[in-house]
């Protein structure tokens, strides 16, 4: 039975329906208009179809294409991109198909447009959700002038396994800092008004626990516990529903065995639910039909069910939904309303995007070729990757160099290599963009050698003899050496993360002349440097950077930037001590280094990472006074305490510091971590200037999920660690909650409250 009007019934409501959406398309009437839809059409609207391919956008909008447009069996695109081919495709719907209903446009515009920024995990480096908020408004700027209209960004999965390729993609280890950036990046994207032409709609991805697939396998599954899901994987998808996020997608994986895709114990109990939030959900590339092979539907039918079942609106490409939904229906009428439940959430996003009342605002080709790779747009790109570098070894102060340095034989192919730094997704960023780090520094030092030695895809070894030569014939050697962007990303999982090819090799022979050896590391993930760490005299994690990478890089070399980042992941010392993450839980035999007793530690390794979550050098010196509080007891319901801490630069020149605060639940009823960040600050500080830091939290923030499967806040003693990294804690106090209260969120989710004053 078909549900609605036909087709033939429908045409001549036609030229009013179009009439409507001239005169009042703002306030389009979703329900009145689903109630004139077939069931075909409807399906249509959950259909996520490709316009291309990654490299080759919009190459599959031919004839039979434009007919599916027109018979109302698409709703969105991907793979597109370009305001004046766009606005045709639009037109074609708008003006070719019955009901008019405009398309959706979407892309993976994960850390820029044209202008691309650094990858994720770097941006997250720089612990200023301010720059990763300014990053997407600029994407945003860029993206919608290109006709899009929505992102499959911010990638908020927490991954503590950096085996995992697509920890580049994310910010890190940390529930905490992930938040927000995940906060963050979606009010960049979307702006205050999702109807703006220079928004697009924040795709935050990939709601579950993508990041904890076992063994860092990409797709594999995951085992996490309730706790841990509640408590750590979930709060920054928590913090952008709290942000607006207008979608989600799935992950690949299954969590507990039951696959993300087809769980509707999470989707729709929990995201819509218990959360409130009723955007569009979207799955990933083909996961609705990936439900047959994890085992849990029989048939592209049984698949479609499920998906839908779970509250996915729309199916990215498998035409699942396009091919199969149609027999499910007739075979099942509860369905019914749960596809007018999804077809709803559609149009609803297409109507706050402002495509009833002007479908075409994005397709101006002018505005196109005007906001492309502006001045600006660089500029930020080169302030935020300045910023997200990290230092993280610098002895005997070999930086910053002086601007007499002498020859400089900067050495590694990464340093020539543009097409590394535009990350593993570039959009529409263009190696001819770059600026590498030898173009550079061949520009800011008049005595540059450059000689490639050994390359990341080889263990061909010939080069490193005219390396070591150019060391020789040089006074210091500047050492790009890491992972170029194929290395990691979707799918690019590692077994080890030592250094590939002869990169280490290479390493031993500069550093066997005596000169000087600079660092810079490169890639998307932690490694294990362990040899590096000891014998290079100065290491900078450089991640990959975009377009501006060579300036950030060499502004740092030279001090005119003064690097202030911080890791937000840890390194491990070894391949086979990940997870290596901070907040551990204590353990009832906690690590000794005498291996004379039975302790949780290894036997052939420290147990502590190589570089700890938090960590990162200046060339100042920070001092931290005397922590204050502003209560010595908070009650349980509505409590809140401010922590404050004056910060002094002690060192010669202007820095940034990043003061973190730390707490622990000493006595709970259930294990606690044995510290978890709750809040931080980056502040610049000149010569010798001193600030004071407060930040407030509330009873909230404390709060445990519980044995009873609740938020609880429990009474008792919380310690606070204020400090420079999650190893360097400066200042510890402690306050008392009086009484019990029944929490609201994760903890991790909500954001601190802080101020910065001057004295």
């Amino acid at each position: 039975m078909i549900v609605g009007l036909s087709a033939a019934q429908g045409q001549a409501q036609d030229a009013d329906h179009r009439q409507a959406q001239v005169e009042g398309a703002s306030h389009t009437d979703i329900d009145a208009l689903l109630k004139r839809m077939t069931r075909a059409e409807k399906i249509g609207q959950l259909v996520q179809r490709m316009g291309g391919r990654s490299k080759a956008l919009n190459s599959r909008l031919g004839p039979e294409e434009l007919d599916r447009v027109r018979r109302g069996e698409v709703g969105s695109y991907l793979h597109v991109a370009g305001a004046g081919p766009l606005r045709e495709l639009q037109r074609v719907a708008i003006e070719e198909s019955r009901l008019g209903i405009p398309l959706l446009f979407s892309m993976d515009v994960v850390h820029g447009y044209r202008t691309i920024f650094p990858v994720p995990l770097a941006m997250a480096a720089s612990w200023n959700p301010e720059a990763a908020r300014l990053h997407a408004e600029i994407a945003a700027r860029e993206a919608s002038a290109a006709g899009l209209h929505w992102t499959f960004a911010p990638m908020v999965d927490i991954a503590r396994d950096p085996r995992w390729g697509r920890i580049v993609e994310g910010a890190g280890e940390d529930a905490y800092l992930g938040s927000r950036m995940a906060e963050a990046q979606v009010r960049g994207f979307q702006g205050g008004d999702l109807s703006a032409r220079d928004t697009i709609m924040a795709g935050t991805k990939h709601f579950g626990a993508y990041g904890a697939a076992e063994g860092g396998r990409d797709y594999a599954g995951a085992e996490a516990g309730e706790r841990s899901m509640r408590e750590v994987y979930l709060p920054p998808f928590r913090a952008a529903a709290n942000a607006g996020t207008a979608s989600y997608m799935t992950a690949f994986n299954a969590v507990d065995g039951v696959p993300t895709t087809g769980n509707a114990a999470l989707l729709r109990s929990m995201l819509r639910d218990e959360w409130g939030w009723d955007g569009l959900l979207l799955s990933d590339w083909r996961a609705v039909e990936e439900l047959m092979a994890h085992g849990v539907a029989r048939d592209r039918q049984g698949a479609a069910t499920l998906a839908l079942r779970a509250s996915v609106d729309m199916d990215m490409v498998a035409d699942v939904y396009a091919e199969d939904l149609l027999a499910a229906l007739e075979t099942d009428r509860s369905l019914a309303p749960l596809l007018d439940e999804a077809v709803r959430r559609i149009l609803k996003v297409k109507r706050d995007l402002g495509l009833f009342d002007d479908p075409y605002k994005y397709h101006d080709s002018a505005r196109e070729t005007e906001v492309m790779l502006t001045a600006a747009h660089r500029d930020a790109a080169r302030r935020i990757a300045e910023q997200s570098i990290v230092l993280l070894k610098n002895e005997g102060q070999v930086l910053p160099l002086a601007r007499d340095a002498g020859r400089i034989a900067l050495v590694g192919a990464l340093a020539d290599d543009a097409l590394s730094q535009l990350g593993s997704w570039r959009a529409r960023g263009d190696a001819a963009d770059v600026v590498t780090l030898r173009a550079a520094l061949e520009a800011a030092h008049p005595d540059v050698v450059y000689a490639s030695g050994a390359d990341s895809r080889s263990d061909d070894e010939s080069g490193i003899a005219e390396a070591v030569r150019a060391a020789e014939n040089a006074d210091m050697v500047v050492l790009a050496i890491g992972e170029d962007y194929d290395w990691s990303g979707e799918a690019r999982s590692r077994s080890s993360l030592e250094l590939p090819g002869a990169q280490q090799a290479l390493f031993a022979a500069l550093e066997a002349t005596g000169k000087p050896v600079v660092v810079v590391l490169t890639g998307g993930r932690p490694l294990a440097i362990p040899e590096v760490a000891v014998r290079a005299d100065a290491v900078l994690a450089a991640w990959l950077l975009g377009v501006e990478a060579g300036p950030a890089i060499v502004n740092t070399l030279f001090g005119a930037n003064n690097p202030g980042g911080k890791l937000p992941v840890s390194f491990p010392r070894a391949t086979g001590q990940v997870p290596v993450n901070y907040d551990h839980l204590p353990s009832g035999r906690p690590a000794d280094p005498d291996l004379s007793k039975d302790t949780a530690r290894y036997m052939d390794a420290p147990v502590t990472p190589l570089y700890a979550f938090g960590y990162g050098l200046s060339y100042s010196n920070f001092d931290y006074g005397e922590v204050r509080l502003s209560a010595t007891r908070i009650p349980a319901q509505g409590g809140a305490i401010s922590v404050s801490i004056p910060v002094t630069n002690t060192g010669p020149v202007p820095g940034d510091e990043v003061v973190q605060l730390y707490t622990r639940d000493p006595v709970a009823s259930v294990s606690r971590p044995v510290k978890q960040l709750r809040a931080f600050a980056r502040i610049a500080l000149d010569a010798g200037e001193r600030r004071e830091v407060m930040f407030t939290l509330t009873s909230d923030q404390f709060a445990l999920w519980s044995l009873e499967d609740d938020w609880q806040i429990e009474p008792g003693t919380i310690e606070l660690m204020v400090g420079s990294s999650s190893d360097d804690i400066r200042k510890r106090i402690s306050f008392e909650i009086a009484g019990s209260a029944t929490g609201s969120i994760a903890p991790a989710a909500i954001a601190s409250d802080v101020s910065v004053s001057g004295e």
